[in-house]
């Protein structure tokens, strides 16, 4: 039989790593056959139940109160291991004032209190890691801004609207904010949170993703690359709410540090319309970019500057490995002859061929809508009228019931063509021309009349450009001659193609509107000065930071006003500057 025994200490504050080894402490000690030590949150409540060790009077701990329960062979063991809680934490800790914090695990003589005075012992510090329960951590990270350092921000559990916010503060005043939910991150050469040691080298990244940056990391060094700089953003950063704040920084921090030759952005499924930026950033930065959405088809092999990568590995095989020097070569600057803001129109007859073209066109047009769609967002509410970027297949169902198919009927085209051209918001109209066996024998006999025909409508000096993108697909040895049909269409005014992604690279390179940042800019300093950092949580981070050479200051942070909401919301009112 055995006794089961509970502490609530109201109030107490001790990291997650501390709480781990006191509950290993208490279970390695003779006698005891379990042990629970956690903050009293309902969820740790209700842990504690699974694992049968809450007891009725439990129940009464508060998430900020500390909650430690011991089950033994007796009530005599029990609480002989709960009078050495203190001995046990202690331990960890060391006799104050005992250690000079120079390794890790050590414990410096003196441990700031606040941030402020933190900063005052180590005013070198631009950067301040936060890893404090995620009710507590906005507050600090905005203290961390409004003293004017860059934050990494580990917590997770951080509401998105404080994410919002503190991203969007950050960016007025040039500073970054890594996370919420930000686990790796290497800043002139010193891991932040959970990073790989690695050689340095020519490649940066930029990644939505801690695992992925960890990985494609780890790639690098083990093909014997090196990495400049890896900047994390927080797995939400590229949420339609926050907007990709943080990567938009980090690709442009990236552009001008020239220790980078080559960067690599690696996210979970972005936003589209966040996604479609980010590639127009992508595109301007003036380097090669190596792009991997996991989970999403990639839009092509590559287009303009951008090269696409389909898992973690290969982009860092193609970071390592590429040709960069032939694509310089090959006309990849930035670009600069944008068309007016508009939209696509996609009229098609092969339905594979407008599929893919949806495929390529989601990572840089938004909102996207077809009558193809890969997701359900994309499904066009009616197929027979057009909205913002439309790709449509006219060879779909619904436009076929007793009429021929578009590829060997273009009327539909054509009615579809002149109204897409009438309407003054459309910049660009792209069809498909397939050649071969039973399909029209002269397609563009049809098509060509009529796209000259639409690009003169568009003749006034205040009307926006047009211009029509046709892709054909066929042999020398088709019927219809290949040669013949290209050159009449090139004639009319289109530009031709043989492939969906060589016209969706052509489309690309024509919607990317990088949009001029009017924020400061963030100071290359941040990469290039020796890294100095103040950590408020989990004091594992400061060891790593002593251990890899790095200058740091642990804070004795304490939750303010014992945790209390109400006190720590009139705390918060008295801190802010008076208006």
């Amino acid at each position: 039989m055995t006794i089961t025994l509970s502490q609530i200490r109201p109030g107490a504050y001790y990291d997650s790593v501390v709480l781990m080894q006191l509950q290993k402490g208490l279970a390695a000690l003779p006698g005891v056959a379990d042990a629970g030590v956690v903050m009293g949150t309902a969820a740790n409540q209700a842990l504690l139940k699974e694992s049968d060790l809450l007891l009725p009077e439990a129940t009464a701990a508060r998430p900020d109160d500390l909650l430690i329960v011991v089950r033994a062979e007796s009530e005599a063991l029990a609480a002989s291991a709960l009078a050495q809680v203190d001995s046990l934490l202690q331990k960890r800790r060391g006799q104050p004032g005992s250690s000079q914090g120079t390794g890790p695990g050590d414990w410096p003589a003196y441990r700031p209190r606040s941030l402020v005075a933190a900063l005052k012992a180590l005013p070198a510090a631009q950067w301040v890691l936060v890893s404090l329960p995620g009710r507590y951590a906005a507050s600090v990270a905005q203290e961390a801004l409004n003293l004017g350092r860059h934050v990494f921000l580990y917590s997770d559990n951080v509401a998105l609207a404080d994410e919002v916010a503190l991203k969007h503060e950050a960016r007025q005043k040039g500073l970054l904010v890594m996370g919420p939910d930000c686990g790796t991150a290497i800043v002139n050469g010193v891991g932040l949170g959970f990073a790989n040691r690695v050689r340095r080298g020519w490649i940066g990244l930029v990644g939505a993703s801690g695992t992925g940056l960890q990985a494609i990391t780890s790639h690098i060094h083990n093909l014997g690359g090196g990495v400049s700089q890896a900047i994390g953003t927080g797995g939400r950063d590229l949420k339609a709410e926050v907007g990709g704040v943080t990567a938009h920084q980090s690709l442009d921090l990236l552009a001008r540090d020239e220790a980078t030759q080559v960067i690599i952005l690696v996210s979970k499924p972005p936003a589209p319309e966040v996604a479609a930026r980010l590639l127009a950033a992508a595109q301007a930065v003036g380097k090669p970019v190596v792009l991997y959405f996991i989970g999403q088809p990639p839009p092509g092999r590559q287009i303009g500057n951008v090269t696409f990568a389909t898992s973690l590995r290969e982009a860092a095989e193609l970071a390592v490995t590429g040709n960069w020097q032939l694509v310089r070569d090959n006309d990849q600057s930035p670009i600069t002859n944008y068309l007016l803001p508009g939209f696509v129109r996609g009229l098609f007859s092969g339905g594979t061929l407008a599929y893919e073209a949806v495929v390529g066109l989601q990572a840089v047009l938004a909102p996207l809508y077809t009558n193809v769609p890969i997701t359900e967002a994309q499904r066009l509410p009616d197929s027979l009228r057009s909205q913002a970027h439309a790709i449509l297949d006219l060879g779909a169902d619904e436009f076929t019931v007793g009429r021929l198919h578009p590829m060997m009927d273009n009327d539909l085209r054509l009615r579809k063509l002149r109204q897409e051209a009438a309407d003054p918001d459309v910049s660009l109209i792209l069809l498909d021309v397939v050649l071969g066996e039973g399909a029209h024998p002269d397609p563009a006999a049809e098509l060509a009349p009529a796209v000259a025909q639409a690009l003169a409508s568009r003749g006034s000096a205040d009307a926006a450009q047009l211009e029509c993108v046709v892709i054909v697909v066929g042999t020398d040895d088709d019927p219809q001659g290949l040669t013949g049909q290209v050159e009449r269409l090139a004639q009319a005014g289109a530009t031709v193609f043989r492939s969906v992604d060589e016209a969706v690279d052509h489309v690309a390179r024509r919607f990317a509107h990088p949009v001029k940042d009017a924020h400061p800019p963030v100071n290359l300093d941040t990469l290039r000065a020796p890294l100095a950092a103040v950590n408020v949580g989990l004091e594992m981070f400061y060891d790593s930071l002593i251990a890899q050479g790095a200058a740091a200051v642990q804070v004795e942070w304490r939750p303010p006003a014992g945790g209390n909401e109400k006190l720590m919301a009139l705390l918060a009112k008295m801190k802010r500057p008076m208006d």
